[in-house]
């Protein structure tokens, strides 16, 4: 008898389990307009700096989040912000623009 009450609480678990996450539903939600953009680049470099900060950065937090940075922090601040959204929170940011981001943001902001 035991193993037929544990048998059922199992099924009963497992039936639970696999209805609850296709009983949620999606969730959309309505993000503010941008309230700043990157700053254009001063020269050819940071033309592609910019272009892998729109396609890289932009796509985790707004513009609004690299205007907030503190002023003339140089390359080095700059290249420790790209490796750690790299390191600490996963962004598949590949060298090259990792490299060209740093680079941008330190000549432009």
């Amino acid at each position: 008898m035991t193993n037929h009450i544990l048998v059922g609480a199992l099924v009963s678990g497992l039936v639970l389990l696999a209805a609850g996450p296709a009983s949620a539903a999606p969730r959309a939600y309505a993000l503010p307009e941008e309230t700043t953009q990157l700053k254009l680049a001063k020269g050819h470099e940071g033309e592609a700096g910019l272009a892998a900060a729109q396609g890289n950065c932009l796509t985790c937090h707004s513009s609004d989040y690299i205007a907030m940075q503190p002023p003339g922090k140089g390359k080095a601040f700059w290249e420790s912000e790209v490796t750690k959204m790299i390191k600490v929170y996963g962004a598949p940011i590949t060298e090259p623009d990792a490299k060209a981001i740093a680079a941008y943001l330190a000549e432009t902001y």
